[in-house]
């Protein structure tokens, strides 16, 4: 009865509230006391499984950024290869002759020879003695053919001579390979000869190998010497020797026509 009166009285005038608050406050400390294993045993569960999500989070990402930085990696060297592609494709349509693309598949390791080998041959109308070019300038000319590849002749190589000229003044001259990648030799020319330092060699086009007007090299140094009758001039070949992946054929010069055993009969008969 006692507890219903209380329920009574504290429903209708609330007295006791105050009563209720200084026990919550007496009694909450038993509360906390009461939930502390279980709180506890949360707490240590929920720290250790966040903490092996974040051990397999940071393991998973890890993983992701390495294969990321793969890709990466591969689309840079595709870029750079579609630029090269693009500078190629550019080269083609200033040259305005018959090109044909190929790709480098091996380079000769004798330090005493500069000479590459491309992807195509014979069966793709490579012959020999035909123009090799990057896009930026001459690079070589074949010189052995096989059907499905082919050996260029760089324009470096000691044994290497190329027809050339002047582009400001139309002199004629021979660059010859010095067997250095980065250097062509002049040593054909006088002490008086009008060329100067940055002067641009192009083909001549003398000797039936190589069209006139293309890019050879720019002159890098000129050394005069009262003593000697011609002066020391080397140049800078201008296509990159050492980097370029691939290459333009050229079909400027048109292959050597084979000569038939009719032909060779015909031309050892004497004339009438």
């Amino acid at each position: 009865m006692l507890s219903v009166v209380l329920m009574a009285v504290d429903q209708r005038y609330h007295h006791l509230q105050s009563l209720r608050a200084a026990l919550a406050v007496i009694t909450y400390p038993l509360h906390l006391l009461a939930d502390l294993p279980v709180t506890a045993t949360r707490w240590v569960s929920g720290t250790l499984s966040t903490r092996d999500q974040l051990v397999e989070s940071v393991d998973e990402l890890r993983g992701e950024n390495l294969r990321l930085r793969a890709r990466l990696q591969k689309f840079e060297a595709v870029q750079a290869e579609n630029m090269r592609l693009r500078d190629l494709l550019e080269s083609s349509f200033k040259v305005g002759d018959r090109v044909l693309v190929a790709e480098l598949s091996s380079v000769d390791l004798d330090p005493y020879k500069q000479q590459v080998m491309i992807d195509k041959g014979s069966t793709s109308g490579v012959f020999e003695g035909q123009p090799v070019l990057d896009a930026h300038a001459v690079m070589g000319q074949v010189t052995h053919v096989s059907p499905y590849t082919a050996t260029v002749l760089l324009i470096t190589d000691a044994s290497h001579a190329l027809p050339v000229q002047v582009l400001r003044n139309g002199l004629r001259t021979i660059a010859v390979g010095s067997g250095r990648v980065n250097r062509l030799d002049l040593p054909y020319l006088p002490n008086d000869a009008d060329i100067r330092e940055d002067d641009l060699l192009v083909t001549s086009g003398l000797g039936g190998k190589f069209p006139p007007g293309y890019p050879v090299a720019r002159v890098a140094e000129v050394e005069r010497t009262p003593d000697r009758p011609f002066a020391r001039i080397s140049a800078e070949p201008r296509a990159h020797l050492d980097r370029s992946r691939e290459v333009l054929l050229v079909w400027t010069v048109n292959p050597p026509a084979p000569v038939t055993e009719n032909a060779a009969q015909a031309s050892r008969e004497p004339a009438p």
